[in-house]
Order: structure tokens, then sequence, then C-alpha cells
């Protein structure tokens, strides 16, 4: 049971900077990613089909013989993760949030930004996570429609997507941001051009590290974790394996093959 795989999901190529944290934790774990870009992205769809993506993605991990899994997507977090909770009592499942408790202890003007989706934004989890961790910081979100889909086309430096970026970061700067997270797991990819359109003490925060120590956690505690070594990751798409396979081959670090994923 120890060696085998971690299974991980995105609605698209975004979960990528959460596998690549997970694999620098913890190298000798194999790993298994389904991109659900087919339905990309999860935060125009309503709650009820997100929970039964998630159904179908936890399905297939078990099938898998995933030891444990790992929703690298903060809308089908906030969506699904208490359903495959309930329904998966024996398993070790990992989800996400935006970083609001990291960033308001970091905060020294006390503005935070977030960038994320709409459906993150509006969700009650988010709202709650303000409550507990934001009640002394002012926290500005800012919804970004269309990043998502830029990414999920392997666009990481056009001016189309500079432009919306800048517009989407202008309105955080102005109100005296000095910390902005990164709710979204395709942002981090955008770290380089952001890096270049901020002051370099503005701190980008992100929780793909968090989650990879928290799924650490969770192997130790049930002396799961693998010895080695790791076999090569495994990659699915539920949309074209070649146009995944090319966006992967821009933002993985190592070459992977690509199956089509269908239930």
């Amino acid at each position: 049971m120890r060696e085998a795989p971690i299974g991980v999901f995105d609605s698209g190529v975004g979960g990528l900077s959460v596998l690549g944290e997970i694999q620098h934790l913890l190298p000798q774990e194999s790993l298994l990613y389904v991109a659900d870009c087919g339905n990309v992205p999860y935060g125009e769809k309503t709650p009820e089909f997100i929970r039964q993506r998630c159904s179908v993605m936890a399905g297939f991990f078990r099938q898998q013989g995933a030891k444990a899994l790992v929703l690298a997507c903060n809308t089908a977090t906030v969506a699904g993760v208490a359903d495959l909770r309930r329904d998966y009592p024996d398993w070790p499942i990992v989800g996400m949030e935006p970083a609001v408790k990291p960033a308001a202890a970091a905060t020294r003007s006390g503005v935070v930004g977030v960038l994320a989706t709409t459906g993150t934004l509006q969700s009650a989890k988010f709202a709650a996570l303000l409550d507990r961790f934001a009640t002394d910081v002012r926290v500005i979100t800012q919804p970004c429609p269309g990043l998502v889909e830029l990414i999920e086309n392997g666009d990481l430096h056009s001016p189309v997507l500079r432009q919306l970026l800048e517009r989407y970061v202008q309105p955080l700067l102005a109100a005296g941001c000095d910390t902005i997270i990164l709710g979204c797991t395709h942002y981090p990819f955008l770290r380089p051009m952001l890096r270049h359109m901020l002051a370099d003490d503005i701190s980008l925060i992100d929780t793909g590290a968090a989650v990879a120590r928290q799924l650490k956690r969770l192997l130790t505690a049930r002396e799961l974790l693998a010895e080695g070594p790791a076999r090569a990751a495994q990659f699915w798409t539920s949309a074209d394996p070649e146009h995944f396979q090319h966006v992967l081959a821009m933002l993985w670090n190592s070459k992977g093959s690509v199956r089509s994923f269908e239930l």
C-alpha cells in the first residue's frame, strides 16, 4: 500500500502547480493526474455538476488503486470535498483553500488582495475564511474571468494575457495591497509575469506547498509514505490528449504520457 500512487485532479492544467509542489516535497511518491479539461472552468458550473465530477474522479482513482486523493482545485474543494470525505472515510483526502490566513499574517499595510475565480469568491467557504482569519485586515477581492482559459491554451506570455492581468491587478494596487493571494491553482503559472508588473515588496501567496505538507502529514500518520523510487507520473484528460500534451510540455518538469479520460 505504501507504494500505491496518489491521485490528483483539477478542472484543467492548473492543478499541475500543486502536483509540482507534491513532487518536490515527496519525490518518492508515484503520481496520477486527471485534467477535466472538457469541463473547464469549474467556476462557471453548478455545485451539483461539480460534485458529480468529484464523485467520478474519486471512483476512477479508487479503480487505479490510489492511496490518497488531492483536489487541486479551489472550486471543486468548495463543492465536493465534504461529500468525498463522507463517502470515503478511510481515504486521506486533501483539498484547497485560498491562503487567507498566511496572507493576513504577512501583510504590513493591512490590505490583502485576492485574485480568484468568480465561483471561489462567491462561495460560503471563502466568506467563512474571511470571517475567521481576516477580521483585522481589509481584503480586496478581484474575480478574473478569462485567465484560466488563456492558461489552458498554454498562453503565459501574450500581450492579451498581460493586458488582462494588469486590469485585474491595478485595483488591488490602487487599494494599497502589499500581499496578493493567488486563489486559483492556475495562477501560480502567472508568477513570472506578475513579478514583472509588481514591486519587489509585494508578496504573492498560493497554497500549493501547504497542500503538499498536509498530504505528507496525513500519509505519515497512516504510515503510507512511499520509500520509492517513484514511477513516472501518469496523466489523463477529458479533452484532446494532444492539446494537453502540448501544454504539459510547458508546465511540467518532465515528460509524461497523456491518455483520454472517459467514463
